[in-house]
């Protein structure tokens, strides 16, 4: 079967740990991860990783994509360099196309307007209020959340936002390997391997 693209959003400060259980695992499956930054310049993570992007963001379109990821950096909170992934996001959710962002990326999307009328969580609920986003009796108080085509988790869930990401699509994890391999890897249940692995 071909698979479009999964396309990885990178700005400099981007969160490298949070994103590489979604990626990895989706690229296991045989999707092809693409990244895509501002420019073509070189970005630079958090944990100093330095990445060629694939391509810039002028040249994605939503129509191309399999998923759109937004990492959180902490240029969500000290710019508004970040605006144009939230525009971005608008864009990929209006053409139907599954948007997936964690930890800074939801205060980018909260200030976009995109969770004022989508179940949504966070790092916390205070931290999107500050963006003065009109979506606060739409947060959860949970790990990680699916909403239509919008999948939110807040910066120390990287397996439950992967989770959430492999539930939208669908075609990731049959059955009950889904829920085993999100035993495995967020609870470390030795029982669930087998179950995976069967």
């Amino acid at each position: 079967m071909s698979r479009k693209p999964v396309h990885l959003a990178l700005y400099d400060t981007f969160a490298d740990w949070e994103t590489g259980h979604t990626t990895a695992w989706l690229a296991r499956v045989g999707y092809e991860i693409r990244t895509v930054a501002l420019s073509a310049e070189p970005v630079v993570s958090i944990g100093g990783l330095r990445v060629q992007p694939d391509l810039s963001l002028a040249e994605l379109r939503p129509e191309d994509s399999t998923l759109l990821i937004l990492p959180g950096a902490d240029l969500w909170d000290t710019s508004d360099d970040l605006a144009p992934f939230g525009r971005a996001a608008r864009a990929f959710l209006g053409a139907g196309v599954p948007v997936g962002a964690i930890c800074g990326a939801t205060a980018g999307l909260a200030r976009e307007g995109l969770l004022d009328d989508r179940a949504h969580t966070s790092a916390a609920a205070m931290y999107l209020a500050a963006t003065g986003y009109q979506g606060s009796g739409r947060y959860v108080e949970t790990d990680a959340v699916t909403d239509g085509d919008l999948v939110t988790a807040g910066p120390t869930e990287p397996v439950a936002f992967a989770r959430e990401v492999f539930g939208r699509l669908g075609d990731v994890f049959e059955g009950d390997k889904l829920d085993a391999w999100y035993r495995l890897f967020h609870d470390s249940d030795p029982a669930a391997y087998e179950t995976l692995n069967s």
